[in-house]
């Protein structure tokens, strides 16, 4: 049985009142995206050594700037989130 971890709404909302997700929300929608976090991070751009930054934003050892997280949320299907009203 596959467990899934819970996206909380504030994580899902426009930049001037998003809260920041957990390194396990994040996990989620790198997961839900169809990603591994070397594929994740070519998705977004971050370069040569991009995977291990993504996974010092799972592990919680830096947080995951809005932008990106913001990418990988439509990548997931979870909608355009900076487009969210508040």
């Amino acid at each position: 049985m596959k467990q899934y971890t819970s996206i909380r709404p504030e994580c899902l909302r426009s930049a001037s009142t998003w809260v920041k997700p957990s390194g396990e929300e994040i996990k989620e929608v790198v997961k839900l995206a169809g990603l591994s976090g070397t594929t994740a991070a070519e998705a977004l751009g971050l370069g040569k050594g991009g995977g291990r930054t993504v996974r010092r934003w799972i592990g919680e050892d830096t947080s995951i700037p809005y932008a990106a997280w913001a990418v990988l949320c439509e990548l997931a299907g979870l909608g355009i989130i900076w487009k969210n009203t508040d």
